[in-house]
């Protein structure tokens, strides 16, 4: 089983401690490490473990794990990225069993995370289906894709059909039928990952690789996430297969997400030298010379990074993303 690690993002949506030069996968977020060491650690069991990544980031991830590089030529979403890897990987070993995972969420508990994984990859191997990892829902969360599973197999169950991110009502309704937060952790064999490609869009970048064509297979096809290159096609043919996950996740998307890993006795997260008088559910993140004072306000996300200042309401913390939009058409991120 080789390990793939999708390491190519930025992660705008943690404007301003995350812009061009400094994407959320090289930041600690409440840990020690930066969270791109952390998920490297926590895939010690694999065989063999390779990061991919954008040319302009590939010096940091240098910096901060011990693994293969894989550059990717062009910023393309985990479709390309996912494609370009396995394709190297098929060529490298005897239709090996690839891993892929995000670089930039949270797990809470590995040792469970080694077993799910494993699971799914022994799955992978035994059906030739595409296997994606479904966490068990905490909360109606309408920022996370939903996963609605077929009748259960030993350990595992045919993936019916992606869901795309729902109102908090429907949300709510998905959990009572139970249905999975998408966690973006995948496994499947090569062969049968390639040969799924091969029938979407990503089929130019695969003709190309064959030819060794790097460049020109990243430039002839879209910017598209797997799930929807391929995974969704493949639980519509029913090819795909879900492994409940119960190991405690986040994918840290937005500044709400951060402040759910920290906060203290008035339930302020503070990831920041601050004092909070009369609020709570608040999430403060500064740099270490600067001190945050609140008072009388909740629920916001005040971040102070560098030369910029965010102040958003916690419950709008996704349309970051349309601010840093801006910033960029004006020349300003």
């Amino acid at each position: 089983m080789i390990a793939c690690v999708l390491a190519g993002g930025t992660g705008t949506r943690l404007y301003p401690a995350t812009r061009a030069d400094r994407p959320k996968q090289f930041l600690a977020l409440g840990g020690e490490r930066s969270l791109l060491a952390r998920t490297v650690d926590r895939l010690a069991f694999a065989d063999e473990t390779l990061v991919s990544t954008g040319l302009a980031y590939e010096p940091g991830v240098r910096d901060r794990v011990d693994a293969e590089t894989v550059v990717e030529p062009a910023p393309c979403d985990t479709g390309p990225a996912a494609a370009y890897v396995t394709h190297l990987l098929n060529e490298r070993y005897d239709d090996p069993t690839v891993l892929v995972c995000p670089s930039d969420h949270v797990v809470r508990d590995d040792d469970a995370f080694r077993e799910t994984a494993t699971r799914a990859a022994r799955v992978a191997e035994r059906t030739g289906r595409l296997v994606t990892l479904g966490v068990v829902p905490t909360r109606p969360d309408p920022g996370y894709g939903y996963l609605e599973p077929g009748a259960e197999r030993d350990g595992w169950a045919p993936l019916d059909r992606f869901h795309e991110k729902p109102s908090r009502e429907t949300a709510a309704d998905y959990l009572a039928d139970g249905f999975r937060w998408n966690a973006g952790i995948f496994a499947w064999r090569a062969s049968a990952f390639l040969s799924a490609a091969r029938a979407s869009p990503l089929a130019p970048l695969l003709d190309a690789l064959d030819d060794s064509d790097v460049v020109g297979g990243f430039e002839a096809v879209p910017s598209v996430s797997v799930d929807k290159a391929v995974m969704e096609n493949a639980a519509d043919r029913d090819e795909a297969a879900l492994v409940p996950a119960e190991f405690g996740w986040d994918d840290l998307g937005t500044w709400d997400a951060v402040g759910r890993q920290a906060s203290d006795e008035t339930a302020n997260a503070a990831f920041a030298d601050l004092t909070a008088v009369d609020g709570s559910g608040n999430v403060a993140w500064a740099d270490d010379e600067i001190h945050v004072s609140l008072v009388g306000v909740s629920d916001l996300a005040v971040v102070a990074v560098d030369d910029r200042v965010l102040v958003v309401p916690r419950a709008r913390a996704n349309e970051v993303r349309t601010l840093v939009e801006r910033l960029r058409d004006d020349g300003r991120y």
